[in-house]
């Protein structure tokens, strides 16, 4: 699906250390059907300052944040909505002349996906990982009243730090545990990387679980998403995450919400690669 920008063309892009194509596909096939006069780029850059300057000079209207630059665009924006500031990591810029306003719509995403599931904040749960999207699915729990968590994760330091900062308790390994949901944000399951055929938990916790929350969005239906499915789980995909943050950056640089059938046909679209 192409276009052809014109001057009054309104510019969004994404800056990120390996660019994708989701984003792109998506933006760009939600701007078509709505008959929009926007374009999306996907970027990378080696001067994080110089090119969110570049933003607020040319007037950019929206950026897309990935790793490595999540983190440091903090100090360089003019305001940061809570969202953003909850896990003190970025992923969406807003630029209204020239005013930068920092978003991340990760965090609002699994917001609106637990509401959505009607999962109760009762529910106790195991989060494996412990990097950057791992603590905007953390910060999203506790803020959505999910008290009973435990933090599993490798990593002492990163596990006991995003442990500590929403309340949790940070464990080495679940072992023997079964908490009622199970939440993976590691790679583990991820098309093309070493562990794509694997779990992040084990046969013994699946079947004991009553959801499994897999935030690995490539493929949809990953060994664990699968294996919950087999035993008959309630399940929440990453590709509902990655479509529904993409649709909340879209509706902060647009002001248009899409109806579900126009989504769905974008999400369709960005995965035909």
């Amino acid at each position: 699906m192409s276009t052809t920008p014109s001057r009054d063309t309104v510019l969004c892009i994404s800056l990120a250390g390996r660019p994708g194509t989701f984003g792109v596909r998506f933006h760009n096939h939600l701007y078509q059907q709505l008959g929009l006069d926007f374009y999306y780029k996907a970027m990378r850059t080696d001067g994080l300052p110089a090119a969110v300057a570049g933003i607020r000079a040319l007037g950019i209207r929206g950026c897309g944040v990935s790793m490595p630059y999540k983190e440091a665009c903090m100090a360089l924006v003019d305001e940061i909505d809570p969202s953003a500031a909850a896990i003190e990591s970025v992923n969406t810029l807003v630029n209204t002349n020239g005013h930068l306003k920092a978003y991340n719509t990760d965090y609002l995403a699994v917001r609106q996906l637990l509401a959505q599931h009607q999962v109760d904040p009762g529910t106790a749960f195991a989060l494996r990982g412990s990097g950057g999207m791992a603590k905007a699915v953390a910060s999203a729990l506790r803020d959505a009243g999910f008290a009973e968590g435990m933090i599993v994760a490798r990593n002492e330091q990163a596990g006991r730090q995003l442990a500590d900062i929403c309340g949790y308790r940070w464990l080495p390994d679940l072992g023997d545990i079964c908490p009622p949901m199970l939440v993976n944000v590691t790679p583990i399951g991820m098309a093309g990387g070493p562990e794509a055929e694997e779990m992040a938990f084990s046969e013994l916790a699946i079947a004991a679980a009553e959801r499994v929350f897999d935030v690995v969005a490539m493929p949809a239906q990953t060994p664990l998403i699968r294996r919950a499915q087999a035993w008959g789980k309630p399940v929440i995909t990453g590709l509902e995450v990655i479509a529904l943050q993409a649709l909340e950056q879209f509706v902060l640089y647009t002001g248009v919400r899409p109806t579900r059938a126009q989504v769905d046909a974008a999400v369709a679209y960005a995965r035909d690669i």
